[in-house]
């Protein structure tokens, strides 16, 4: 699997196909500190899309129902974190990744940050992120993200599996209907050997892992790191689109993020 980053403002396009925007009414009761738990927060889960208005990239959110979220900015960067929403107010503390083999302008590929911002059930997402990179760059952002109808389609293994072309390298990933997913890449020899999960059936969201073993050439540092992260099936796309951001560490402690575009067959 290549990074693919490219595509990211056409993919956001193809997200928004049909997309008005459907309530989900999904909230969750909290304490407010007063023993009550009448404090009634949104939740931010879902598909989320829209831009960046200090960068003017394009910004696609996938955030699961355990509150594990991936925000990938149009360069291939993932801002990747646990966010937590109460009474509308979304924060999360977050790691910055570059796509491999991509860097930051210091020569980086890793930094931390924070997210702030507020969050409507099913309707919109702002947040503003403050990063510095490890080479000591600070970046800023400013999102305003629009929840994707395509969010509240069914998932499973058996949805998700099949075959998929990644656009870049050519290379099929197949993935069972129990979600054992593998790969070759001719390009760079990498094998992919992984599974996808699901643990929330009511949206199109789905959890990732997988390790590389064969890589030759620069994807060499790739051989034996662990990677994990989210995915999502977008069926509004023709054919069939499935968008995977991952993450991972190496024995040595450098940090990898791996934005991934593969079509269905």
């Amino acid at each position: 699997m290549q990074p693919m980053y490219t595509t990211l403002t056409r993919n956001l396009a193809v997200l928004a196909i049909g997309g008005t925007l459907i309530l989900s009414g999904c909230k969750n009761t909290l304490d407010d500190g007063t023993g009550t738990g009448t404090n009634t927060a949104a939740s931010a889960t879902g598909v989320w899309t829209g831009t960046d208005s200090v960068t003017s990239k394009t910004v696609i959110a996938l955030i699961n129902a355990a509150g594990q979220a991936t925000f990938i900015r149009g360069d291939g960067v993932q801002f990747t974190g646990a966010v937590q929403v109460s009474a509308g107010n979304l924060v999360a503390a977050v790691a910055g990744y570059t796509d491999f083999s991509s860097t930051f302008s210091d020569g980086s590929t890793y930094g931390i940050g924070t997210l702030n911002g507020t969050v409507t059930t099913g309707d919109s997402l702002n947040a503003t992120l403050t990063f510095n990179s490890n080479g000591g760059t600070a970046e800023t952002g400013t999102w305003s993200l629009n929840f994707q109808s395509l969010s509240n389609n069914a998932s499973s293994t058996s949805t998700i599996s099949g075959n998929y072309t990644d656009v870049v390298t050519g290379a099929v990933l197949s993935i069972t209907s129990a979600g054992a997913m593998t790969s070759q890449n001719a390009q760079n020899n990498c094998v992919l050997n992984g599974s996808v999960t699901t643990n929330d059936t009511s949206h199109d969201l789905y959890e990732v892992s997988y390790s590389f073993a064969s890589c030759t050439g620069t994807s060499t540092a790739l051989n034996g790191v662990q990677f994990t992260g989210l995915a999502t099936r977008n069926t509004n796309s023709a054919p069939a689109q499935l968008t995977m951001a991952v993450i991972g560490i190496s024995s040595t402690g450098n940090h990898y993020g791996i934005v991934s575009t593969l079509n269905a067959s």
